[in-house]
């Protein structure tokens, strides 16, 4: 067998170069220590002593977080991964000899940002520094939700039934009501059901990055978090949104606020849409249409985009990750490709 050579690691990582690695370019075009401040923020907690190995850097456990979101990996799947692959190693800044964090490490890291309700600051953070680089919300905004599922729940009649009723199943030891998501709702749509929450994104046009997000049950009309959603800081007041989120109300709010609304048309059987208004739907559809090139990255990402973590508070944590990923690899790609 041949020895291993000093240079062999480089020549491996330059080869992956070539081939055209993703993370390289996420890694150089952020500055990752504006996430620092909020990140310390989150895992402070009394030293019972000084004695023992010192923690993880902050920095390093949360790309560790991006690349879960990013590429959809389990706690366990995560730090095989991070041994096995050199462009995760490199992208976290780990050489062969470095210590590399296990699965219970990752979860708890990412336990103390949910408790300490960090993800949409996280958010927050780096939409500014989106500004910073000049990347501004601009030509208007695109509004939709996406329905993202969990694992189902066997649950019989009764208990379901007095989950929606907002009580705790009776009989239910500790250990099982640990194990059972009682915040993720049922929804029906295009003729199929589905279980779980939905990721609720405004969209700007220019850039195609999400500027503010909502995580709700899944059962949660899309027009309920409408105007949560609208990001007044856009250059432009045109908003671009499906029929789902049209109404009397919504139009009348978005014309106190000086908004141009841009929404889809919805006929019936009763009162078809007029051929002047099915050609202003396929205007519309030209802008409105780049929000879903976003819900299928993530889709495509996310495998079955099946979401694993019970309650909506840790699901809010694992979308919002999920968001801010997005926003981090499309910043990547916009900063590489403008030069």
């Amino acid at each position: 067998m041949k020895q291993l050579g000093f240079l062999d690691f480089d020549i491996r990582l330059d080869r992956i170069n070539k081939a055209g690695d993703p993370l390289l370019q996420l890694r150089e075009a952020i500055d990752w220590e504006v996430f620092r401040p909020t990140l310390e923020k989150a895992r402070q907690k009394p030293r019972k002593s000084s004695a023992g190995a010192k923690g993880f850097d902050v920095i390093m456990l949360f790309k560790i977080l991006i690349l879960q979101s990013l590429y959809n990996l389990s706690d366990d799947a995560m730090g095989y991964q991070i041994l096995d692959r050199y462009s995760f190693s490199r992208f976290l800044g780990l050489h062969a000899a470095s210590k590399v964090p296990d699965a219970t490490t990752i979860w708890r890291f990412r336990e103390d940002l949910t408790k300490a309700g960090k993800v949409s600051e996280l958010f927050s953070t780096f939409d500014n520094f989106l500004s910073a680089q000049g990347y501004q919300a601009r030509k208007g905004q695109i509004v939709d939700a996406s329905i993202v599922r969990v694992p189902l729940q066997r649950n019989s009649r009764d208990e379901n039934q007095q989950i929606k009723d907002g009580k705790q199943p009776e009989g239910w030891s500790e250990s099982k009501q640990r194990q059972k998501d009682t915040d993720a709702r049922w929804i029906r749509k295009n003729h199929r059901n589905y279980y779980g929450y939905k990721n609720h994104i405004s969209v700007d046009v220019k850039h195609k990055l999400i500027r503010a997000y909502v995580v709700t049950c899944a059962n949660v009309h899309d027009s309920n978090v409408f105007q949560e959603l609208l990001d007044p800081h856009n250059s432009s007041k045109d908003i671009w949104a499906d029929s789902a989120y049209r109404s009397q109300q919504a139009l009348e709010n978005l014309e106190e606020q000086v908004y141009r609304e841009h929404l889809q048309r919805k006929g019936s059987r009763h009162c078809k849409l007029t051929k002047w208004e099915q050609q202003g739907n396929r205007t519309r559809s030209r802008i409105r249409s780049r929000v879903e090139h976003i819900f299928g990255v993530q889709a495509q990402r996310a495998g079955n985009n099946i979401l694993r973590g019970i309650g909506i508070v840790r699901s809010r944590t694992k979308i919002g990750l999920r968001n801010l990923a997005y926003n981090l690899d499309r910043f990547g790609t916009l900063r590489f490709a403008n030069g």
